[in-house]
């Protein structure tokens, strides 16, 4: 549990109007950052072993690319918020479409890995789901 804390901390430590920690979908994207590196971590510990033939296992890169991509939809939704440009807006309501999207689909791929924790996948995907949701109401009031 003090590694979800952690976390949480780590990603909160922005300086920010304290209004953005009341939006839904800011919310949702720090859960769904804590999420994707709590199961890329456990997903990691079973896909560093190499291969029989010494390669190592190709999905351990999707680990990484979830912890990332989930990174940045927080600072995407802040800087949206915070442009009073309509075009500059929209490319970072653009950029959150192509992280949401990239997540989605290195989700997929890491439920057809060789690991344990592909279980935990499905549970991400609904969180992205769901954020993908409150994306779209959020997208209205901007």
């Amino acid at each position: 549990m003090l590694n979800f804390v952690s976390i949480a901390i780590d990603v909160m430590s922005y300086n920010l109007p304290s209004h953005f920690s009341y939006l839904p979908v800011y919310q949702k994207a720090i859960d769904i950052i804590v999420l994707s590196r709590s199961i890329s971590t456990y997903l990691v510990q079973d896909l560093s072993y190499l291969n029989a033939d010494g390669s190592e296992d190709q999905d351990i890169y999707f680990t990484g690319d979830i912890v990332q991509q989930s990174s940045n939809l927080a600072p995407q939704i802040i800087n949206a918020e915070q442009e009073r440009c309509s075009h500059k807006k929209s490319k970072h309501l653009e950029s959150l479409d192509r992280l949401t999207a990239r997540l989605y689909r290195n989700c997929r791929r890491l439920e057809k890995s060789n690991s344990n924790g592909k279980d935990y996948l499905p549970i991400l995907r609904g969180e992205l789901k769901k954020f993908r949701k409150l994306k779209h109401h959020w997208m209205m009031t901007l």
